[in-house]
């Protein structure tokens, strides 16, 4: 990525003008941004290495970065700060090199451009690049996935965001405050902003749910205020700040609503104990070598719109249904330059869906690497608990684990046959009961370094084992 540079809109784009060279699927971003910002009409932006060739595969998805500097609104308590605007998650040229154009009425690209606002320093007199380094980097993440991004989503990093020794190391997704959706000609444009989180403040996100979080640093200003302004400064959690937001709001919210995070990428995997190890056709194992089945696209489809949009609090909790069409105005189908979220890189191999036969097993191993065991019982209290469910899709594997609740339609796992693999995705489903008793068994995991890995947890009766495992079992399958 270049560093940045004077000139918001592409060459031969002046101050109010359109020319034949500007893109037509910047026009409604960039007008956008012109009403925001009428006295900066070319501000700072970072681009592409190679800006032609970034629609060709090139390392940076995003064309370029504008970056303004906003006076804030001292009324509100609002600071001056930096406010970038992605350009290149839509569509802005609508000849389907990069976004396949579906209408103007469904979304254009992605469908949506990423924001971000950082509290401007004092004497500060241009902004950091380093934010559309981050942003390049969360688009990657959307292209090479095609998991796209949605108000409250969060985003675990696990280092600061602007490798410093900042205590803001993770992310929450939320409408821009002053930007407005956009008509293009190839379709909507949201804008969703990128807000810096403590790793506090993001567990309690995963725990409860990221809307909740973000109303709560809206009430602080020094943690965001109402424009949700990320202060790389901050030093406390909110939490610090006011200890009772803990107790009053999350820990009240979790027990009434639950959890909104239904499924995680991790490290996992899951063998069926009732099978010959060395039955290679169904053992599920990736950390012995084997290569498990890959995942049917409609199996794929159906974990991935779980992932993605999560289970809507309603009376029938129902899983998405095994079919080939993408929900919500997506497409199942993409360009061949991107990587279905789910599938391995060797898509072909994937086997017809009708030659997997549901199995019911009689005894599964679940494992799980320390980060993702931490999350079981929110998986438990959070989901379960409220007739919902839960998918672990391992990141090393076509493996997926998804727990379900008794209240959840679609399954095929039932009471009767409560552990059933369709291919490498297993189904878990635990009754209320069963699930209180695992709490309890449990508790430990919320205090991961209390404890020495491996780690195992077994209900005999139950026929179920857990195994929380170091990394290197899943970093080097041979381990």
């Amino acid at each position: 990525m270049e560093s940045a540079r004077p000139g918001g809109a592409p060459p031969g784009a002046g101050p109010g003008s359109f020319p034949a060279l500007f893109p037509p699927g910047l026009h409604g971003i960039y007008g956008e941004c012109r009403r925001l910002y009428p006295e900066q009409p070319n501000p700072l932006r970072t681009t592409a290495l190679a800006e032609y060739f970034v629609r060709l595969g090139g390392p940076d998805p995003l064309d370029y970065v504008s970056m303004y500097r906003n006076l804030g609104n001292p009324a509100l308590n609002v600071p001056e700060h930096w406010h970038y605007v992605s350009f290149g998650l839509s569509d802005l040229y609508g000849d389907n090199r990069v976004h396949e154009f579906t209408g103007t009425d469904g979304p254009s690209g992605f469908g949506f451009e990423l924001t971000f606002r950082l509290k401007r320093e004092t004497g500060e007199s241009a902004p950091p690049t380093w934010p559309a380094e981050l942003m390049q980097g969360l688009a990657r993440y959307v292209f090479q996935s095609e998991n796209t991004f949605c108000s409250g989503d969060h985003v675990s990093w696990h280092s600061p965001l602007d490798n410093s020794e900042s205590r803001i190391q993770h992310m929450l997704l939320t409408e821009d405050p002053q930007m407005q959706p956009v008509q293009t000609p190839f379709g909507v444009v949201n804008f969703l902003q990128i807000v810096g989180v403590c790793t506090e403040e993001l567990h309690a996100a995963q725990q409860w749910n990221g809307q909740g979080i973000l109303e709560l640093l809206r009430t602080v200003p020094v943690a965001g205020g109402l424009w949700l302004i990320t202060d790389m400064r901050r030093g406390e959690t909110i939490f610090e700040i006011d200890p009772h937001l803990q107790q009053e709001r999350v820990d009240k919210g979790i027990e009434t609503d639950g959890s909104n995070l239904s499924g995680v990428s991790a490290k996992c995997a899951w063998d069926d104990l009732s099978r010959p190890p060395e039955d290679d056709e169904d053992s599920r194992s990736i950390c012995i070598g084997t290569q498990p089945r890959r995942l049917s696209g409609k199996d794929t489809e159906q974990i991935r719109e779980t992932l993605r949009r999560g289970l809507e609090i309603n009376s029938k909790p129902v899983l998405p249904p095994i079919n080939a069409q993408r929900q919500n105005g997506l497409n199942y189908d993409r360009a061949p330059s991107r990587k279905d979220s789910l599938e391995s890189e060797s898509s072909a191999a994937i086997i017809p869906h009708e030659l997997i036969r549901t199995r019911q097993l009689e005894s599964v191993h679940l494992k799980f690497n320390q980060e993702s065991g931490a999350l079981i019982p929110l998986c438990l209290r959070g989901r379960l608990l409220h007739g919902r469910h839960f998918t672990y899709k391992s990141i090393t594997g076509d493996t997926a684990i998804t727990f379900v609740s008794t209240g959840v339609e679609g399954a095929f796992a039932t009471e009767e046959h409560p552990y059933a693999a369709h291919g490498p995705w297993l189904q878990i489903l635990l009754t209320e009961e069963f699930v209180e008793r695992m709490l309890e068994d449990l508790e430990d995991l919320t205090s991961p370094e209390e404890f020495k890995l491996p780690k195992e947890y077994s209900w005999p009766e139950k026929k179920l084992k857990v195994s929380i495992l170091p990394d290197a079992v899943f970093d080097n399958p041979l381990h």
